[in-house]
């Protein structure tokens, strides 16, 4: 009798297992079908402004080993003698110079854009900011690809420095489910590689900490890019209010949003400063940018951050 009650529990846990199988193919082909018919207006979007920021940025000014000459810089001790430039050195009584070329060498720059469902919403001032988030990843891997560099998304596709590195993105990303991680796993980095996180980075701190030991364990450095929208950061809401968890059943009545304005404000503003803080003891840079504004600006910003991390600005474009 016992045997037949423990077989049937395993049976019925079985059929569970499976209806939640189903339950998740389902909507990760939902998913995939969604992001497939906004994709075309995505990627022209990002098109359009990398276009628009490739104009104006210049040349990227890194020493290392080009063909480009860069500059002229005296001799550290230690350093090989056969790098000495004896015709400048002669130049100068005592003193000896190196002659430094312009970087050519591509570094590969780990790409995470968070799919979580927090990322899907919109109050109606801006796009979802996955949208968002999607427009502002490609239109960066267009620009760094422009730059020499070679990018991947993280955990989905390969070094690539393809001139048609947009469709290639936009493609693996319809193509593979999104796993709700509102950060990346961890992956392989070296010391020069650099990482560019996208994402409303709604999670715990103790989270985010975790995240940017693990990468920049190697050395690795790079950018965190918060995205937001704009009633996150006014909230605007009045009357009886309930919060709604996307990610999970959680949920909360609070009330008069209007009266409970103030504490979700300096909550919001708490968990800023904690990942900025973050951010800055880990070496990345930190940029926020609300969904009803252009994305020019951040991609300049984070275009700069990334450089700035090499003493130098990347910034070559090649038409």
């Amino acid at each position: 009798m016992s045997a037949r009650i423990m077989a049937a529990q395993r049976s019925d846990s079985t059929q569970d297992d499976f209806a939640a199988r189903r339950a998740r193919i389902s909507a990760q082909a939902a998913q995939a079908a969604a992001l497939a018919r906004r994709m075309p207006l995505i990627t022209m979007e990002a098109r359009r402004v990398s276009a628009a920021v490739s104009a104006g940025l210049h040349g990227r000014g890194r020493a290392g080993p080009g063909e480009n000459f860069w500059q002229y810089r005296p001799l550290i001790p230690g350093e090989s003698a056969a790098r000495i430039d004896w015709r400048r050195s002669a130049r100068h009584d005592g003193q000896l110079f190196l002659r430094e070329h312009e970087w050519d060498a591509a570094r590969t720059i780990h790409l995470f854009i968070d799919r979580s469902e927090s990322m899907d919403y919109a109050s109606g001032q801006g796009p979802q900011k996955s949208e968002s988030a999607l427009i502002i990843g490609l239109a960066l891997a267009d620009l760094l690809v422009r730059a020499g560099e070679r990018v991947r998304l993280m955990g989905i596709t390969e070094p690539s420095a393809s001139r048609a590195i947009i469709d290639r993105l936009a493609e693996a990303l319809i193509v593979t489910p999104s796993d709700d991680a509102a950060l990346p796993r961890s992956t392989p980095l070296s010391r020069d590689d650099r990482v560019v996180l996208i994402g409303d980075f709604i999670t715990t701190i103790e989270n985010v900490e975790q995240c940017l030991s693990t990468l920049s364990a190697t050395g690795a450095r790079g950018a965190m890019l918060r995205i937001m929208d704009p009633a996150e950061v006014s909230f605007p809401f009045t009357g009886d209010l309930e919060l709604v968890g996307m990610e999970t059943t959680l949920s909360r009545k609070i009330g008069n949003g209007a009266a409970f304005r103030n504490a979700a404000l300096d909550a919001l503003d708490a968990h800023q400063r904690a990942l900025e803080a973050s951010a800055q003891r880990y070496g990345f840079s930190f940029h926020t940018y609300l969904t009803d504004q252009t994305a020019s600006a951040v991609l300049f910003s984070l275009m700069h951050a990334l450089a700035q991390r090499d003493g130098g600005a990347m910034a070559r474009t090649h038409g």
